[in-house]
């Protein structure tokens, strides 16, 4: 276990003895507060061409990009590309390098949920909550 989870997890562990409930339940709410309604974030455009779905999103304010670029293969339903315009360059990189080629299933699974601090959503979690909705 890192050292950021080590001292999470123990924070959360003190907070239930504090409130007279178990880590486990602690960790259970903690993990809640990462869903977000869906108005935290919204579609600016949403356009289909050659068999390309491609998205502009503005995402919660929780999370530093101000936009998420995106365009899905209609066909079989995976990530063509994927930009963060703003945030953090090398996160923001590293998650279009992750996610293209891979199924919108796939991306939802693995990021759903991530937090980034005390935000209760995250930039990769941003992306997986625009992918869910879009209920393919």
């Amino acid at each position: 276990m890192d050292r950021r989870k080590f001292i999470q997890n123990s924070l959360i562990g003190l907070g239930a003895l504090a409130l007279g409930e178990t880590a486990s339940h602690a960790q259970g709410i903690a993990s809640n507060k990462s869903s977000a309604k869906p108005e935290d974030w919204s579609i600016v455009s949403d356009e289909t061409k050659d068999g390309v779905r491609s998205l502009v999103v503005t995402p919660s304010q929780k999370v530093c990009p101000s936009q998420l670029e995106l365009d899905i293969f209609v066909k079989d339903r995976t990530i063509k590309g994927f930009h963060f315009a703003g945030g953090c360059p090398g996160n923001a990189r590293a998650v279009a390098l992750l996610t293209t080629g891979m199924s919108i299933q796939d991306v939802i699974a693995k990021f759903r949920g991530l937090p980034c601090g005390r935000r209760g959503t995250s930039c990769p979690d941003q992306l997986a909550r625009v992918l869910e909705s879009l209920q393919w």
